[in-house]
């Protein structure tokens, strides 16, 4: 889950990403795992969060700029995850959305 000190005080982008997988998921959570670790180290990448219920996902990523995400879109190992997408997804949706401002509320215990 994306922290109140990730998100900028400027605009930002955020990649949704919503999708139900197929049954067929050999390879998902290796190629999950090494996308996720490989996606923190991209400049521009400010976290994201990810809500799942059974085989449906909704994925959002927070970015500084469309040419970041861009430079993620393109790149080889993103790329390679993106080519097995029909075998492991029934439908997916992407959506890049511009973020003019923001509200954050954390309750915190006593």
């Amino acid at each position: 889950m994306i922290s109140k000190d990730q998100l900028p005080d400027s605009d930002f982008y955020a990649v949704i990403f919503s999708s139900e997988k197929t049954n067929t998921l050999e390879g998902y959570v290796e190629m999950d795992e090494l996308t996720m670790n490989l996606v923190k180290e991209q400049s521009g990448y400010l976290g994201f969060e990810s809500l799942s219920n059974a085989n449906k996902t909704i994925f959002i990523s927070y970015w500084d700029s469309l040419e970041s995400i861009q430079a993620w879109r393109i790149h080889s190992t993103h790329q390679m995850a993106k080519a097995q997408a029909k075998k492991w997804y029934k439908r997916y949706l992407s959506q890049i959305c511009l973020v003019k401002r923001n509200h954050y509320f954390e309750h915190t215990l006593i």
